[in-house]
């Protein structure tokens, strides 16, 4: 049995990463790299108290991975391994995870 889930984007992350190829592993592998998270306007107010926070959980949609595999080799490894037990983003359901740090809150942009 097939379900649909849609979810709809509540704002957009901008980093200096254009390339899948190039994206760390982790976000703790970003280090010393900076991004902007723009929060659409008719979710400004779901920001409330969020600056009283150190870190962010981010949940996101990887928009340039255009297929999946099943079995990768991942960084630092030899041998394939299912996806589901990898970091990979080459994933069925292109979703990621990551905790960043926050910097700071001002309006829209986290």
């Amino acid at each position: 049995m097939e379900t649909a889930i849609t979810y709809n984007p509540i704002g957009i992350i901008r980093t200096p990463f254009t390339k899948i190829s190039d994206m760390p592993v982790q976000s703790k592998g970003a280090k010393k790299i900076y991004g902007v998270i723009e929060i659409l306007p008719e979710f400004i107010s779901g920001l409330q108290d969020l600056d009283g926070f150190s870190h962010l959980i981010l949940i996101y949609h990887f928009h340039l991975v255009k297929e999946y595999r099943l079995s990768v080799i991942p960084f630092m490894d030899d041998k394939p391994h299912g996806i589901f037990a990898t970091r990979a983003p080459l994933r069925p359901n292109a979703i990621g995870m990551s905790i960043v740090k926050l910097q700071k809150l001002e309006n829209n942009l986290i």
